[in-house]
């Protein structure tokens, strides 16, 4: 067992004995007084920073469609953070270069806009609409060097920022311990089972991606590549069969200061969670003791989609929105996928406003990820200001 894993469990197992909340890292501010929370709570400021958290997902391919037309006034009221990509919006990559141009133009902060294209079986734009694919994890790493793959990816990231893509939702770190694993391993998304060779790669990529100006994100953390089952789907339940191995190549790459973002899995892991029910993504123990106050992460945890079955079938909308702020989640994603609600935005603001109204301590978490997220966006450019307590306004 790993120093460090060691020292997360000591901490860990001391804070289950006491009431006091877990927090994040970097520890934030002292409480405010009731004038000082009600200020901030009314002066404006508080919608702002939670539109910040909330990436969405849209239907339709065209500015003349509703559902985009709906995500470019939440942009420009700066509602959302930013929007991902599925195949559903993709008709032609010029429509998609102009779908992009139109959502940043009338952006009140500059837009996170997403998309999973890892290679292989799992990249949104192909060579049905003219892009350039890449290979899947498994067969880069099988089949090239990490300096060649570092060259396949470069050409990646060119081509995503040429379309005006800031965000890829990649890499896969997840250690291929189980080659059945229907969601990893079956679709050849883990570069191996080798720790170092999974973050050799990994590195190549995150590169890669930043030499053209697009960020990335690890995932799926603590681990998805030891499961059975698929999280999409329902629970995925890892804790008999995940090892400490699997947090090799995010401790060595975020040691090295190479992480943009990491994205938080659905999946049970009672070794982390020190429970039974609740996933990774609305534990504190793992993202905020282990991730944040252990591994030493300062950059910006992103849930993966919150509409996913492991999810919804078990948590209500209101308590999973909550949960996995309080766990430590700096950005929610909503992909909309099955089942569409352009209203998340609103409803997330709603949620997360009147728990920070009584909570003093739902408010210092929205203002530290609100910070998390404007230095992460810092990274794009000079568009976005070094003040990051107001959104530039229009």
């Amino acid at each position: 067992m790993s120093r460090w894993i060691a020292t997360f469990i000591a901490v860990a197992c001391t804070l289950l004995g006491i009431s006091a909340p877990l927090r994040a890292d970097p520890a934030p501010e002292a409480h405010p007084g009731k004038a000082n929370l009600h200020q901030a709570v009314e002066d404006g400021r508080l919608r702002q920073m939670i539109g910040q958290m909330v990436l969405v997902g849209f239907v339709g391919d065209s500015p003349d469609d509703d559902g985009y037309k709906r995500v470019v006034k939440q942009a420009e009221a700066g509602e959302i953070t930013g929007v991902i990509y599925l195949g559903r919006n993709i008709s032609s990559l010029e429509a998609v270069r102009q779908l992009n141009k139109g959502l940043q133009q009338y952006a009140t902060a500059p837009l996170l806009v997403a998309i999973d294209q890892e290679g292989g079986r799992i990249q949104r734009l192909t060579g049905e609409v003219g892009f350039r694919e890449v290979p899947s994890e498994a067969t880069v790493a099988k089949t090239m060097s990490p300096d060649e793959a570092s060259v396949v990816y470069q050409d990646l990231a060119s081509d995503l920022s040429s379309l005006g893509f800031n965000l890829n939702l990649a890499p896969v770190v997840d250690l291929n311990v189980n080659p059945s694993n229907p969601i990893i391993g079956k679709l050849g998304r883990s570069f191996s089972a080798d720790p170092q060779k999974v973050e050799a790669y990994a590195r190549a990529f995150i590169e890669a991606h930043r030499a053209k100006g697009v960020l990335t994100a690890l995932k799926h953390f603590p681990g998805h590549g030891s499961s059975t089952k698929d999280s999409h789907k329902g629970i995925a339940d890892v804790t008999k069969t995940w090892s400490d191995k699997e947090l090799l190549p995010y401790e060595g790459l975020i040691a090295s200061g190479d992480v943009d973002m990491v994205m938080a899995a659905h999946v049970i892991n009672a070794k982390l969670a020190f429970s039974p029910d609740i996933p990774a993504s609305l534990s504190r123990a793992t993202l905020t003791t282990l991730l944040r106050d252990n591994m030493h992460f300062k950059g910006v945890v992103i849930s993966d989609d919150m509409q996913m079955q492991a999810i919804t079938d078990n948590v209500s909308f209101e308590d999973s929105v909550l949960r996995a702020v309080m766990a430590g989640n700096d950005i929610l994603i909503f992909a909309n996928d099955k089942h569409p609600d352009p209203a998340i935005p609103e409803k997330v603001a709603a949620i997360l406003s009147e728990e920070a109204q009584r909570n003093p301590e739902m408010l210092d978490r929205i203002k530290t990820s609100y910070e998390n997220v404007m230095r992460l966006k810092r990274k794009l450019g000079s568009a976005v200001s070094q003040e990051t307590t107001v959104v530039r306004e229009r």
